[in-house]
């Protein structure tokens, strides 16, 4: 990753962490290799990230790094979580998977827990192409991205969870969503 790629990841996980209550249990979908549970420190209950990235389980003490996607790689049995982050995940799901994505996060959160996402606008690829191109971010699994439409993300979460909070960041150019379970 680069400086900017960092420093990009650094800005969604501060608007994220604001959403999450010290103590919580947190599944991190697209969790590469941990710096949203690096953030929350101390503050974090205990975590598990997923990520099709990761080469192999890596067993962190109270966080757990699993290698592959979601849901699959959420361990059979698993205690509910208080929370579930997207930071920058959803727009790599391929489009047949936003149908059964709400259901999935419904079964592994508590009554009341949150989903929190960051995703980006669509005009976001092309900026992307262009800085990659430039050498200026590493444009992570940027093959992924569909031109998903933000618009769509509270019509993806509507079946099973409301609406808390909606904010436009990053120049107007990323999107925080924070779901509660209904």
């Amino acid at each position: 990753m680069t400086a900017i790629d960092r420093f990009l990841q650094r800005w969604r996980i501060a608007k994220a962490i604001r959403h999450i209550a010290p103590g919580a249990r947190v599944l991190d979908i697209g969790s590469y290799d941990g710096p949203l549970f690096r953030a929350l420190g101390d503050r974090l209950g205990s975590g598990l990230g997923v990520d099709p990235t990761l080469k192999a389980d890596r067993d962190l003490g109270r966080i757990q790094l699993k290698a592959g996607g979601f849901p699959e790689a959420v361990p059979a049995g698993c205690e509910p979580f208080d929370v579930i982050t997207m930071l920058a995940v959803l727009e790599h799901f391929p489009e047949d998977a936003y149908a059964g994505l709400s259901a999935n996060c419904a079964k592994f959160l508590k009554p009341k827990g949150k989903v929190v996402i960051t995703v980006p606008s669509a005009l976001v690829d092309h900026i992307l192409v262009v800085l990659q191109w430039c050498r200026l971010i590493d444009g992570m699994s940027l093959e992924e991205h569909h031109g998903y439409d933000n618009q769509r993300t509270q019509t993806v979460f509507s079946p099973h969870f409301r609406l808390i909070h909606r904010q436009r960041f990053q120049l107007g150019l990323n999107n925080l969503f924070v779901f509660e379970k209904v």
